[in-house]
């Protein structure tokens, strides 16, 4: 009852320092498309060109700021904003200079990569996607953005949506996996969560959708490398979760590293102001990734001041730290190469989004000492924080029901990753406070209390190369390798395992293994922990592999030997307790994978709503045909398929129905199926809804998603589960880019994953 009642004030977003502060009389100040062209007229070149600047705050402390180089730009009106700066006595005392010591005192806005939680650490976006929970990842969002806020941060550079089909790329586990249509849903949640429809509460936070666009699908999976695709598959298939931000209300967009058409993303008119504003109607500002203006010099654009000045006329408003704008649009526009038009237009996105934000009115809204001290990561957020990340685990194997684990008994923990707080939160954590962070082996402890005995030894390193460890354990998140052989290492593990009843053999990737610029050609586990897993197997004991990993990863050879594999990303700062719950069965898994597993590198990129080509594999058992579009080597089919993850339960679909053959224009169809938890255990399914566009004017997917529902069925029971149809969930872009549906016939997959052969059939007539 306890644990409902906190939820239950999450969800209501009771914050009691909020509620018990009195408001401060606001100024009254006219309307926004009044104040902001009166501010802009006041304001000289000097004065509106530092508003488009928006530099890294540096180490500001605390009562010294006034005297830092930063200050005195701040003073000139020389900067916009100030990003990575935190903890309200700071950006108080920045934000005095500004509002106090400038000429016009225009407030500044307070950036930071606010990505999966603030000191709460939820699971990181691949891991938090596999809920496939829309109220629960919005709730993520809202946690974020009462903890930032209370912190003095009002922006935010997530949500990252860039679709992704190559786990090389390390930034996989910054987004949410391979699906066009999930991706939309999440970046809707994300955006409502943080801004909550309303900017101007104190709670609430601007939202950055990135990394527009096309980021996630780089040549070769290697981070910032060449994207080259058909605007065809952009506008299908990449460009509509940037889209859903968009229309979902979010603030800013941050243009990515890589070009589109040849042209780099931050120097592209076509994609920010073409797309972005003249297609889409986006109203919000455009901001540079981290130098991202400078970068298009190293594209071979030109110097400079001319990537500056060509940034600003494709649409970018603020220039994230490289001072590009601040140090040649001057002279750009004297030189007749800018126009005022254009500066004047970025200028007043900015302003609009201050006003937005309520900080004209006051300033100091997220400088509150008493929120800071009561709204950051408290009971409830961590509370919830565990629910989460418990429910964003999959199971992915489980063949001789050795989960769940009885709280009884002896225990031997085993794995570089089994006591590591400070790997526990995953990549981009910047405000987690990491030895806060409950390890595997501090949740198992407290859940099982004195009712079992837990042994943990290391067992390995995180690899044998040092040097590959310390690459990729970078930012604080060390797992204090140890100095002993590999010999001694493995010599105290197998003493620990051949007295325990079980092994949790806790392995896979460090924290910083992905993320950006840590892109993988070898997606194995580490040769060193394979030594371990196979030495562990060799006792005889149960295993059950606890897999960290912030991508799927190549996992044939221990998938064929393991029976028990839990698969736990990096599920943040109550990771050890989430895990715990499942593994003892006070949670019953019910995550999905959002991103396809391949069997080896050679298959990527793999991913479920491929296209036929004119000589598919005439058979669906993996056989090899030749003149047919398959491996010599490996089936076609991957390892484990997107939408996966089992229960501790089982669920059976019967009964698949639609209500007519037949779906016209401006009418809808039902399809319906009976889902029957047919095991030992009550559970959720998310249950899942493909359609195929049997014959279109141009090549279309084998399937794709177009609906989910997440259903929570008690043992022997049964629950009708139903989906709505209409013509706009059939509308795709043409050859000449027209947003359009074809009539004809379609097939709907309704099932557990996306391998599911439950099929019915309509046709959309005129």
């Amino acid at each position: 009852m306890k644990n409902t009642i906190a939820l239950l004030l999450i969800f209501l977003g009771v914050t009691t320092a909020v509620n018990a502060q009195k408001k401060k009389e606001q100024p009254t100040l006219a309307p926004k498309e009044i104040f902001v062209p009166q501010l802009l007229s006041k304001m000289t070149l000097d004065e509106k060109i530092g508003q488009l600047n928006l530099p890294g705050s540096g180490d500001i402390v605390t009562g010294q700021a006034k005297s830092s180089d930063i200050a005195k730009k701040i003073e000139n009106g020389q900067v916009g904003g100030l990003f990575n700066i935190k903890s309200v006595a700071k950006i108080k005392e920045v934000q005095k200079i500004a509002v106090e010591r400038s000429r016009l005192k225009i407030p500044l806005i307070f950036g930071m990569d606010v990505i999966h939680g603030y000191e709460t650490t939820f699971p990181i976006p691949l891991g938090l996607s596999c809920t496939w929970d829309m109220g629960l990842i919005q709730q993520t969002a809202r946690i974020a953005s009462v903890e930032a806020t209370a912190d003095g941060i009002n922006w935010t550079f997530s949500p990252m949506v860039d679709l992704s089909r190559d786990p090389r790329w390390g930034r996989v586990s910054e987004g949410s996996g391979e699906d066009t249509y999930l991706g939309m849903q999440i970046a809707k949640a994300m955006v409502n969560g943080y801004q909550q429809n309303d900017l101007r509460k104190t709670t609430s936070m601007l939202a950055c959708v990135k990394h527009f666009a096309l980021y996630g699908a780089p040549e070769a999976g290697r981070d910032y490398n060449t994207v080259d695709m058909s605007r065809i598959r952009m506008y299908n298939e990449y460009f509509p979760p940037y889209k859903a931000a968009v229309d979902a209300g979010v603030g800013s967009v941050m243009a990515s590293f890589n070009e589109v058409d040849g042209i780099p993303a931050t120097g592209n008119k076509w994609l920010l102001t073409e797309v972005l504003r003249n297609q889409w109607k986006f109203k919000g500002f455009n901001v540079t990734d981290y130098t991202g203006i400078n970068e298009m010099t190293d594209h071979g654009l030109g110097d400079l001041q001319t990537v500056s000045a060509l940034a600003l006329k494709a649409g970018i408003d603020m220039d994230m730290v490289g001072e590009g704008f601040l140090t040649t649009l001057k002279k750009s526009f004297e030189e007749g190469k800018i126009t005022i038009q254009e500066i004047d237009a970025a200028v007043t996105r900015i302003l609009e989004a201050k006003y937005d934000l309520g900080l004209f009115h006051d300033p100091y809204k997220n400088c509150n000492e008493a929120r800071a001290k009561s709204d950051i990561y408290t009971p409830q957020h961590r509370e919830l924080a565990r629910k989460v990340a418990a429910e964003s685990l999959v199971l992915l194997k489980n063949s001789d029901q050795i989960l769940p684990l009885s709280k009884k008994g002896t225990i031997a923990l085993i794995g570089p990753l089994a006591h590591s707080r400070e790997n526990m939160a995953g990549t981009w954590s910047v405000a987690t406070q990491q030895s806060r962070s409950v390890s595997v082996l501090d949740g198992l402890q407290k859940v099982l209390g004195d009712k079992a005995s837990v042994l943990y030894a290391k067992g390995s390193n995180l690899d044998y190369d040092a040097a590959f460890e310390e690459r990729a354990t970078m930012f604080g998140k060390s797992l204090q390798r140890d100095k002993r052989t590999a010999e001694e290492l493995l010599k105290e593990a197998l003493e620990v395992a051949q007295k325990a009843d079980v092994i949790i053999a806790a392995l896979g990737e460090s924290a910083e293994m992905s993320g950006e610029s840590s892109s993988r050609t070898n997606l194995q586990i580490p040769q060193a922990q394979k030594d371990l897993l196979q030495a562990l197997l060799q006792t005889g004991k149960p295993v059950v592999l606890v897999l960290f990993t912030g991508r799927p990863l190549v996992i044939l050879e221990e998938s064929s030997k393991l029976t028990t594999l839990l698969n736990v990303w990096f599920p943040g700062s109550e990771a050890g307790l989430a895990i715990a719950d499942v593994l003892f069965g006070d949670t019953n898994p019910s995550g999905k994978l959002t991103a396809t597993w391949p069997r080896n590198e050679g298959q990527i990129p793999i991913y479920y709503n491929h296209k036929n080509t004119g000589r598919p594999l005439a058979n669906d058992k993996g056989i090899f045909e030749k003149f047919r579009s398959n491996y010599l080597d490996v089936p076609n089919e991957p390892l484990y398929p997107f939408g996966f993850g089992l229960s501790y339960t089982q669920f059976t679909y019967s009964n698949l129905k639609i209500s007519s053959a037949k779906l016209s224009t401006n009418s809808t169809i039902k399809v319906s199926v009976d889902v029957t938890n047919s095991g030992n255990y009550d559970g959720k399914e998310i249950v899942q809804m493909y359609i195929r566009d049997v014959v279109g004017s141009i090549t279309r997917p084998v399937k794709e998603l177009k609906g989910f529902q997440k259903v929570e069925i008690k043992k022997g029971q049964t629950q009708t589960v139903e989906f709505e149809i209409s013509e706009e969930d059939l509308k795709f872009y043409n050859f000449d880019l027209e947003y359009v549906s074809e009539p004809g016939k379609f097939e709907v997959f309704v099932g557990p994953d996306s391998t599911t052969s439950n099929k019915v059939e309509f046709e959309l007539v005129r």
